[in-house]
């Protein structure tokens, strides 16, 4: 056995564990993310249940003129586009900021509460996170109308019924439950920051707002790009529960609530179509790809560190 082999065999010898506790994800993810890419061949087919993939009938793009050629595509499309820019801009601020606050609190216990108050969004089902939605504004008994509004002397608001107060309304639900995990994530990254060179900072006569500025937002650069990578990555995506759940499947609110995926779900109720299914998805998929690598080529440019790849 040659020099060059017995080397190979001490390097796999030293990192078998490692390779071992690698070896659980690795299958996980090839089950559960490329093998199902095997099934992107029903986006080109008249996929036939009796058939099976193989032999239904070919197609091409056929498919994706169910997307492409509706009259609702500009709106699905822009809700699409619009809700996930929004819930990315705003998502990323509300929750640096909170990082940050969790950050300042000293007292360890009250750390940990507030952490998982704001966690707790996080874990409620869509379902029920609907039905508070209703709670609060539903026309009849809800909370907004018979315990703020009529005090006031103000007319009641009939929410699902008013288009023009959900894309408020989406958004808000929106940071509600998510805000809590992103902010865990913010915060995991603040406690690994040298506490030096906020001491520093403060030496040299830096306010704290000088300090977040300087010290924290750079650090925390890496994973804000990170995080916003991903969520471009999506952005053709749409949190299905957000649009079809919370507005109650309202037709009155279709248009401001309408996007690419319950466009599919209620067409799919319709037509029983899953071919078309699969083309929806392997076109938010490609887009999203491509996205991604738009996004990290811009972010190299300004950035060769930052950048993912």
């Amino acid at each position: 056995m040659n020099l060059k082999v017995r080397k190979k065999l001490r390097h796999l010898n030293r990192y078998i564990p490692l390779y071992l506790m690698m070896l659980p994800g690795v299958i996980y993810i090839i089950i559960n993310n490329y093998i199902p890419m095997l099934g992107l061949r029903i986006a080109f087919k008249q996929y036939n249940y009796t058939k099976g993939i193989s032999a239904s009938k070919f197609v091409g793009f056929k498919n994706f003129e169910f997307l492409f050629k509706t009259k609702d595509a500009f709106v699905i499309t822009r809700n699409t586009l619009c809700y996930n820019a929004a819930f990315i801009i705003l998502g990323t601020v509300l929750a640096i900021a909170v990082a940050i606050l969790l950050n300042d609190i000293k007292a360890v216990r009250l750390k940990k509460i507030y952490q998982t108050i704001i966690l707790i969004p996080f874990l409620i089902s869509m379902v029920v996170v609907s039905y508070l939605a209703y709670a609060f504004l539903s026309s009849d008994s809800g909370f907004i109308n018979n315990s703020i509004l009529i005090p006031l002397g103000i007319k009641p608001v009939p929410w699902y019924s008013s288009p023009k107060y959900w894309p408020f309304i989406l958004t808000i639900v929106h940071l509600w439950k998510g805000f809590g995990y992103t902010s865990i994530i913010y915060f995991a990254t603040l406690a690994g920051i040298d506490k030096g060179y906020f001491e520093a900072a403060a030496i040299d006569g830096a306010s704290r707002w000088q300090q977040i500025k300087h010290v924290t937002l750079p650090c925390l650069k890496p994973t804000i790009i990170t995080l916003t990578l991903m969520s471009i990555g999506r952005i053709f995506y749409s949190d299905f529960g957000l649009f079809y759940q919370v507005p109650l499947n309202s037709g009155l609110l279709v248009d401001v609530t309408n996007t690419i995926d319950t466009y599919v779900y209620r067409g799919l109720i319709t037509l029983n179509n899953v071919s078309m299914a699969s083309a929806a998805g392997f076109y938010q998929s490609v887009v999203g790809f491509i996205l991604v690598l738009t996004a990290n080529f811009v972010v190299k440019k300004l950035s060769e560190e930052n950048a993912l790849f």
